[in-house]
């Protein structure tokens, strides 16, 4: 029986379509924070925006499941004379997808529409004739005559802009848009809280379902709440590359391909205790799971939990997705569907007295 149902994937729909860039979260939250409320029993949020919610509070033991919530972005950093207007990145932002793309612009009067110009190549001649998009000489058009009408229409510098492109499906088998990266783990997170209401599962411990603001810019909205937090046990989950679609090499970043299930990522971050009960729960389950290697940091909010606090056991699933940072982010339903079954199924098998230390 499919996990995802009408109701969820209107939310789905509605949540990634939202534009919530690192730093201006705010509205996402409410609409995932409205999703939730039926399935959870209180709420905080934090002072930079990170929100969390929790079921069966108040117990000694506590388990975070985290995914994050903002998405790159670009910040109106130089305003020419002429009106036009010079961005810088707000994360990992690709200026080689943004030449003609459409954007929102988020001014305190509101969103003004914007695009990215770009010279036509009849103009481009000799050594402009494969002239490539760099973060200098990008630059975005709201059709305003000068620097004064840009300042009336109320951009300035620090407002941030957002690629319009929302979510879409591809063959019925794959959700296709921006921000999956990783609103989609926000999403999963919802799911499982959603699955513990329906079923009437008791925990033995408080969980705490976190979705974290600016992990794009280095994790900070993690490192903030698990301070506060103080988790025993932390799942977090994010996506990571399909590494068989072209350009990629597989040899070089291991090999994930959607379709084969969420992925479990071995890095010193990773608790190896915790990361052995996921992998037991995933084969008493029959959920289909990759394995990823990282030398060092994991590079997702998993580093922030697990060096927390004098160390937090913390785990990654990941989700694969094809052309992250772009507007076409790519995964598979049945991956996601996958994800979800597995943080589910973990939390159902921790106990607040497990042996987590090593010896």
């Amino acid at each position: 029986m499919p996990i995802i149902n009408e109701k969820s994937e209107k939310f789905l729909f509605s949540y990634i379509d939202n534009p919530s860039p690192t730093g201006h979260e705010v509205e996402g939250q409410k609409i995932w924070l409205d999703y939730i409320k039926p399935y959870i029993d209180e709420w905080e949020l934090d002072h930079y925006g990170t929100l969390y919610a929790v079921i069966n509070p108040g117990m000694e033991f506590k388990v975070v499941i985290e995914g994050h919530s903002d998405e790159i972005s670009w910040i109106v950093n130089y305003i020419t004379d002429d009106g036009f207007i010079h961005v810088i990145r707000n994360g990992g932002t690709d200026q080689s997808i943004a030449p003609s793309k459409r954007v929102n612009i988020h001014t305190p009067k509101g969103i003004v529409k914007g695009i990215f110009g770009w010279p036509a190549i009849h103009t481009r001649k000799g050594n402009d004739s494969n002239l490539a998009a760099t973060v200098e000489n990008i630059f975005l058009d709201i059709g305003a005559k000068d620097k004064e009408e840009v300042e009336e229409l109320g951009v300035h510098v620090g407002c941030v802009a957002v690629y319009e492109d929302g979510l879409t499906k591809l063959n019925n088998k794959f959700y296709v848009g921006r921000a999956l990266d990783n609103r989609m783990g926000g999403f999963c997170i919802a799911e499982v809280a959603r699955l513990i209401k329906e079923n009437g599962i008791k925990l033995p411990f408080s969980l705490y379902i976190v979705n974290s603001v600016q992990e794009e810019i280095g994790m900070r909205g993690a490192e903030m709440i698990a301070n506060t937090i103080k988790p025993n046990i932390a799942i977090v989950t994010d996506v990571t590359h399909d590494t068989h679609t072209p350009l990629l090499k597989a040899k070089e970043q291991g090999s994930v391909k959607c379709g084969l299930g969420p992925v479990l990522c071995y890095a010193p971050a990773v608790h190896s205790i915790l990361q052995s009960l996921v992998v037991s729960v995933a084969e008493e389950q029959k959920i289909p799971f990759q394995r990823l290697a990282a030398s060092r940091s994991t590079g997702t909010d998993t580093d922030a939990f697990a060096y927390s606090n004098g160390g937090v056991p913390s785990v990654l699933i990941s989700l694969p997705l094809r052309y992250m940072h772009t507007t076409v982010e790519t995964a598979q339903i049945e991956d996601v569907e996958n994800v979800i079954l597995l943080i589910y199924n973990c939390l159902l098998k921790i106990q607040p007295d497990m042996k987590l230390k090593y010896f």
